[in-house]
């Protein structure tokens, strides 16, 4: 049976885990810790065969990173899970791709470039694949200026949170059906913190992955852009994603009006229309 001490220390760490984990699956996050990483998500589609990652150290020690494939579910809410199989209608990328360098260290300011190339597509059949390279922070085994917290004469406990960043690699194989539309459309708490729920219905085979703009059109018209979220994707096979995004909160009669609510993205340097729809206030 384990030691009091160590019992606590395993749910620190385990919380401490779970926490970084959720924030580095953002779909807007694109650092943690003192890493940054660029692009923020990486998508194979057409003849593209490679990508280059810019890693960055912005921090003020230096620091080594291992890299590694993970597997992660979405839920409904959003929140994300590590997987080891996947789920039906789900298909992993990491076995028909590659990456190198597989350790990389960096000096405070330093960049380093890792390059991710795609091998064996004559294998892969139509659809979408996907799996998220993990960075993980190796940890110095004595950080400088720590000091071991002594718990008694013969245990000491050092905690030492290990930080990650992970981005989607996708891999598009022949061509998208994927249609999303907006449904369950509700402004909650106008008067204080007002905020916008929907849900994204996603139908076909292929992730959605775009922005949110919320405008607000006054009784005479007047449009203000009330609301902006970055990023936001509905990863395949999910069909669900629940979101609550919030308002501006001054200014804005949210009992009178209408919101116009545009989910769109990026394509061949065109904005794409996603989903959109209205609401009207009362």
């Amino acid at each position: 049976m384990l030691p009091t001490v160590f019992k606590k220390q395993n749910l620190f760490l385990q919380q401490a885990t779970a926490i970084i984990f959720a924030l580095t699956f953002s779909s807007t996050a694109i650092g943690q810790g003192n890493l940054l990483v660029t692009p923020k998500r990486v998508v194979f589609e057409g003849s593209k065969r490679s990508e280059e990652l810019n890693l960055a150290n912005i921090g003020k020690d230096s620091a080594t990173y291992d890299i590694s494939f993970i597997q992660i579910r979405m839920k409904e809410d959003g929140t994300v899970e590590k997987i080891t199989e996947p789920d039906s209608a789900q298909y992993f990328a990491d076995k028909y791709l590659r990456f190198f360098p597989r350790s990389v260290t960096l000096a405070p300011n330093e960049a380093q470039t890792v390059k991710v190339q795609i091998i064996r597509t004559s294998e892969m059949v139509p659809g979408e694949y996907r799996s998220h390279l993990y960075f993980r922070a190796v940890p110095n085994e004595k950080p400088l200026g720590e000091k071991d917290i002594q718990k008694d004469s013969s245990i000491s406990v050092r905690l030492v949170p290990i930080f990650g960043i992970s981005l989607p690699v996708i891999i598009r194989v022949g061509e998208s059906n994927t249609q999303v539309n907006l449904f369950n459309l509700s402004v909650t708490d106008k008067d204080k913190s007002p905020s916008l729920q929907m849900s994204f219905n996603r139908k076909g085979n292929m992730s959605v992955y775009g922005d949110v703009l919320v405008d607000y059109i006054s009784p005479g018209g007047k449009v203000s852009r009330v609301g902006v979220v970055r990023g936001l994707a509905v990863y395949a096979p999910n069909v669900t994603r629940n979101f609550n995004l919030a308002l501006k909160n001054s200014g804005i009669d949210y009992h009178s009006g209408k919101l116009h609510i545009v989910y769109s993205a990026e394509q061949s340097a065109k904005e794409i229309k996603l989903a959109e729809e209205f609401i009207t206030l009362n």
